[in-house]
């Protein structure tokens, strides 16, 4: 099938709109609101329960909430250091620990409820786990971003391997559509049965399969344009606005009126398109952030009318509180450390029903911790 884009805008067009965008985005003043209609957050230090069988958590490569309310988490054993996981050496070197799988499911209190992944017969499990999405009809979808993991792999909510998309081997480029590019996250459209994929770390765009069949559809790069992977310039604040997706193109997520969120995690900016790839608008944040980028993973708050994003961002380690129609941040929590409450590389996060917020974290923080909402704000 032949890809398809948008190409309704010009280069020069784009630049224009992302710089009035942009500026709406950075000055917006927030207007007045009620006490308690601002998501705020406290920590559950107590979440969640101790693991059992002398396990401990790698880094967490990502985190979701399920249509029933439980959270699950698909981590990194192989980020282990060896006196972290020194009881499963050979001779043991200490008393603790043993990695636990890969992925593990939780219900809201914190109890562990399931518990699966690695290798197996029938297919090749990823290089460095990386995203986790469950979807309605019992399905579990996992990536990767080791050199070859080009390629989401769909099990049953037991584990039992399913089909995959791409294969783990080589990239073919942001163009093809039979393979992907350490892909690093997935949403699902539940009515039109279709995955979009965040790809990725090899790749710049996002790509859209039919989610029972695997069969191609459609994708796109930065302003709904053709994805081009010729190498970029470092990210300079100063510069011009880049036309192109860096790498990672690091989240994807759906809102129930239509409009798709993509994570543009270098380029400190998130870009909102339709379905059919046509680029609507883009914000940015923190826009002297250098090194990992401002942007890392997005939540859509919970109201019917989900009127908030909430934004992960693992170099300045906070989530930012997003108003979702202009942009404009209105709130935010956590800082850089490793106390509880505080963030060190926070890489992901989710939003149950009740307005808990649930994060994840990796390079040495390797852990997940839970936030219980505080404030009014579900109406």
């Amino acid at each position: 099938m032949t890809p398809t884009f948008n190409r309704a805008r010009s280069i020069l067009s784009g630049l224009f709109l992302s710089a009035c965008i942009a500026s709406s985005a950075l000055f917006a003043t927030p207007t007045p609101a009620k006490a308690g209609d601002i998501p705020t957050f406290t920590v559950d230090a107590s979440w969640p329960k101790p693991l059992p069988n002398n396990w401990i958590l790698g880094q967490v490569g990502g985190i979701t909430v399920d249509w029933q309310g439980h959270i699950w988490m698909i981590h990194r054993p192989r980020s282990l250091t060896d006196d972290e996981k020194g009881a499963s050496l050979n001779p043991p070197r200490s008393k603790c620990c043993i990695s636990a799988p890969p992925v593990l499911e939780f219900d809201a209190d914190g109890n562990l409820l399931r518990s699966w992944g690695g290798p197996g017969d029938g297919y090749e499990w990823v290089g460095r786990e990386h995203g986790i999405e469950v979807d309605e009809r019992g399905f579990v979808w996992i990536g990767g971003n080791a050199d070859n993991d080009n390629a989401i792999l769909k099990f049953t909510l037991d584990g039992k391997f399913v089909s995959q998309i791409g294969s783990i081997a080589p990239s073919k480029g942001s163009n093809d559509t039979t393979q992907l590019g350490k892909p690093a996250e997935t949403a699902i459209d539940k009515e039109a049965n279709e995955i979009y994929v965040a790809d990725g770390y090899g790749n710049r765009r996002v790509i859209v399969f039919d989610a029972t069949t695997g069969a191609y559809k459609r994708h796109w790069g930065a302003y709904g344009n053709k994805p081009d992977d010729a190498k970029q310039p470092p990210y300079d604040p100063k510069a011009q606005v880049a036309q192109q997706f860096g790498n990672p193109v690091h989240c994807v997520k759906i809102a129930n009126d239509g409009l798709v969120y993509v994570c543009d995690r270098i380029n400190n900016r998130i870009q909102v398109f339709r379905k059919d790839g046509s680029f609507v608008k883009e914000f940015f944040f923190e826009k002297s952030t250098l090194g990992n980028g401002a942007v890392w993973d997005i939540a859509l708050w919970p109201d019917p009318k989900q009127t908030y994003l909430l934004s992960a961002d693992g170099e300045n380690n906070e989530i930012r509180i997003i108003r979702r129609d202009d942009g404009a941040v209105v709130g935010s929590f956590g800082r850089n450390g490793r106390n509880a409450g505080q963030f060190h590389w926070v890489h992901a996060l989710a939003v149950d029903a009740g307005g808990n917020v649930y994060t994840a974290e990796v390079d040495t923080g390797k852990r997940i911790q839970k936030f219980k909402l505080t404030s009014d704000a579900l109406k």
